[in-house]
C-alpha cells in the first residue's frame, strides 16, 4: 500500500546503482540509459562530477543567500563566459520560468508574454499558464492572467497577438513535452529580429536544451540568436536539483535588493555540482564530439528506422530525438525495457530519447539495435 500520491505513473522498477551510461535495478538486472533520468544526467553518472559532491559534502552543504558564495560566482562565469549575462540561481525548471516571466514583467513594466501552442515551461501556477497545452492546466481553476498563444514555427500568429503592453515573447527552441519539434531557422531568426525591432524582450526556455543536450551548450547557439533572457535547470548539476535564469545586465535593475530570491537556490552542493559538470562539457572538443555522435544516433536511427511499418519520422536536434510512431508507446516502451533499454515517450505518438551526451560508438549500436528490435 503506497503513501505517495499517484500523480505520476510508476513501472515496477527500482534502480539501485548507476556507473557511466547504465542503471542496475534492485534485482540485478542493467540497462543502457537512453533517458538521462529525463535530460538530467547529460553526462552520465560521471566521477568527475560524483567526487565533486563527496568533496562538497565534506566541507559545507548549503550556505543561505546572505553570504558571498565563491561557487556560484564560478558557475555564472562557466555559463556566461565573455557574454554580457547575470545569472540568478534556483531550485528546478519551472522556478527558472517563474523568474524570467518576473523580470520580463518588471523591467519592462508591460504584463503581456506571449508562449505558443504546445508548449511546456513548468507546473507552477506561472509557468503552468505559460505553457500551451490545457491538460497541463486541467482542474487547477483559472491560471495567470496575461498570456496568449502563438502558433509554432508561424511569425504572422506571433505579430497579430503582439501589442503594446506586450513585454516578452518565450519559447522552447525544441518544443519537447509535445512530441520533439525543433523550431524552425529561419522563424527563429525572424522572431529574434522582431523583438530586437520592437523591444519586446526575447525569453528561451533552455531547460530541456540546454547544457549540452543539443550538442552546443545551449540550443540558442545553435539559431545564432542571443536572447534577452534565458532558464537552464535539468541537466546543469547532473543530477542534483538546480535551476538558473540568466539574463542581459542591463535588465540587472529589475531584481534589485529583496526582488526576488530562493532559500536553496545556488547552495553549495547544487554549485559544486554545475561546476564540475560545466568544467568537463567545457573542455575542448568535447561539445563537438557530442554534437558528432548525437547527429550519428540520428542517423543511424533514420536507416533502420525507415522501413519499420509504424515508424512515421525520426527527428530532433543533437542527442534530443524523438520517432513518431502509430504504434502503442507503453507497449513499445515496455518492450524496451525488457531488452535493457530506457526510452520516454513525448505527446501522443512520440518514443523520445535523451540519452547521456557521452555514449560511445558500441553504446549508440546496441541503442539502435534494440530500437530496431521493438518496432519490429
Amino acid at each position: 500500500m503506497t503513501k505517495l500520491f499517484s500523480n505520476y505513473k510508476r513501472a515496477a522498477i527500482d534502480f539501485a546503482s548507476a556507473q557511466g551510461n547504465y542503471l542496475t535495478d534492485t534485482t540485478g538486472k542493467t540497462y543502457l540509459d537512453f533517458s538521462s533520468g529525463i535530460g538530467v544526467t547529460n553526462l552520465g553518472y560521471h566521477p568527475r562530477v560524483n567526487q565533486a559532491l563527496t568533496d562538497q559534502v565534506g566541507n559545507i552543504l548549503h550556505q543561505p543567500n546572505l553570504y558571498y558564495n565563491q561557487l556560484q560566482e564560478d558557475v555564472a562565469g562557466l555559463l556566461t563566459g565573455d557574454k554580457d549575462y547575470l545569472a540568478f540561481f534556483c531550485n528546478s525548471g519551472a522556478e527558472a520560468n517563474e523568474a524570467a516571466i518576473k523580470i520580463a514583467r518588471k523591467a519592462s513594466g508591460k504584463q503581456e508574454i506571449i508562449t505558443f501552442q504546445n508548449s511546456f515551461h513548468g507546473r507552477t501556477f506561472g509557468s503552468m499558464s505559460a505553457t500551451g497545452q490545457d491538460k497541463i492546466k486541467q482542474g487547477f481553476g483559472e491560471g495567470v492572467p496575461h498570456f496568449s498563444y502563438a502558433i509554432f514555427n508561424d511569425m504572422d500568429s506571433v505579430k497579430a497577438l503582439a501589442n503594446k503592453e506586450t513585454s516578452a515573447i518565450m519559447l522552447e527552441l525544441v518544443q519537447g513535452e509535445s512530441g520533439v519539434q525543433p523550431a524552425d531557422k529561419a522563424f527563429v531568426k525572424a522572431l529574434s529580429d522582431y523583438c530586437q525591432e520592437t523591444g519586446i524582450y526575447l525569453i528561451v526556455d533552455e531547460v530541456q536544451t540546454g547544457i549540452g543536450r543539443t550538442g552546443k551548450l545551449f540550443a540558442c547557439e545553435h539559431y545564432d540568436i542571443e536572447p534577452d533572457i534565458f532558464t537552464l535547470a535539468k541537466g546543469l548539476a547532473n543530477g542534483v536539483p538546480v535551476g538558473a535564469m540568466l539574463a542581459k545586465s542591463s535588465l540587472g535593475g529589475a531584481f534589485s535588493y529583496g526582488s526576488h530570491g530562493s532559500t536553496f537556490g545556488g547552495n553549495k552542493l547544487s554549485m559544486a555540482a554545475a561546476k564540475a559538470t560545466l568544467e568537463v562539457m567545457l573542455t575542448p572538443d568535447f561539445l563537438d564530439t557530442a554534437l558528432e555522435n548525437g547527429n550519428k544516433l540520428q542517423v543511424k536511427l533514420q536507416e533502420v528506422l525507415s522501413d519499420k511499418e509504424t515508424v512515421t519520422t525520426v527527428r530532433g536536434l543533437g542527442y534530443m530525438i524523438g520517432i513518431e510512431t502509430t504504434g502503442n508507446l507503453s507497449e513499445l516502451v515496455q518492450a524496451a525495457r525488457d531488452k535493457g533499454l530506457i526510452v520516454l515517450t513525448a505527446g501522443t505518438n512520440v518514443i523520445r530519447l535523451l540519452p547521456p551526451i557521452t555514449l560511445s560508438d558500441a553504446e549508440i549500436e546496441k541503442g539502435v539495435a534494440i530500437l530496431s528490435e521493438i518496432f519490429d
